[in-house]
């Protein structure tokens, strides 16, 4: 399993993203997607057998990655990379090249850690716009989840509107470079990783369970 990209929080210390092993990494996520303050990732009845089976199906889908997020060497996130033109979004909104769909999970934590929330949405973001292909990042959380509402404001997302998708009523909303930027600096801080490089506050979710278009 490779690292893909890392980023040194000045506060917090290195954060990573590698490839996500849906075998090897089934029993971890599964208590993740599963406890109640993960209600947001629509995956809390899963047995461990249907996290296995979700993530083998994102790895093979052209459209679709996950990857695991790391903590000064340790598992802390999970965060999924899409394309809204073909996953979540299809005729949901008017798609523009360049777009990218995120979702974002934070490990439950028994003792929070003061602003890690904030550092993961960053580190997720700087991966996303590294790659100069992305021009915006686009998100579809729930309504309700007001706390995401408010993190995502933090990074630059730009509220469009509320969109209806089968599982939820969606707030759409975007990003682009020069917004996130204007929160977190230029992306040329963080970078796609060479090589390698926990308890958070509580947990951060917004995603669907369910295939894509």
């Amino acid at each position: 399993m490779s690292v893909v990209f890392t980023r040194v929080d000045d506060r917090l210390g290195a954060f990573a993203l590698r490839t996500l092993d849906p075998e090897a990494d089934a029993p971890l996520l599964h208590g993740w997607v599963t406890h109640p303050k993960a209600a947001f990732w629509l995956m809390q009845d899963a047995d461990e057998a249907q996290v296995v089976e979700e993530y083998r199906r994102i790895a093979a889908h052209p459209h679709h990655d996950a990857y695991l997020g790391l903590w000064r060497g340790e598992p802390a996130f999970l965060a999924e990379r899409y394309d809204p033109a073909h996953v979540e979004l299809v005729g949901r909104y008017d798609a523009r090249p360049g777009d990218v769909g995120m979702h974002f999970l934070c490990a439950p934590a028994s003792a929070p850690v003061h602003g890690f929330t904030r550092a993961v949405i960053r580190t997720v973001m700087a991966w996303l716009f590294a790659d100069l292909a992305t021009v915006r990042v686009v998100v579809e959380p729930d309504v309700r989840n007001t706390a995401v509402h408010a993190l995502n404001a933090t990074v630059g997302f730009a509220v469009v509107g509320p969109i209806a998708k089968p599982e939820k009523d969606a707030l759409l909303s975007v990003c682009t470079r020069a917004q996130f930027e204007a929160t977190a600096g230029p992306t040329a801080a963080a970078k796609p990783a060479a090589g390698p490089t926990a308890a958070a506050e509580p947990a951060a979710a917004t995603r669907h369970e369910g295939a894509p278009a």
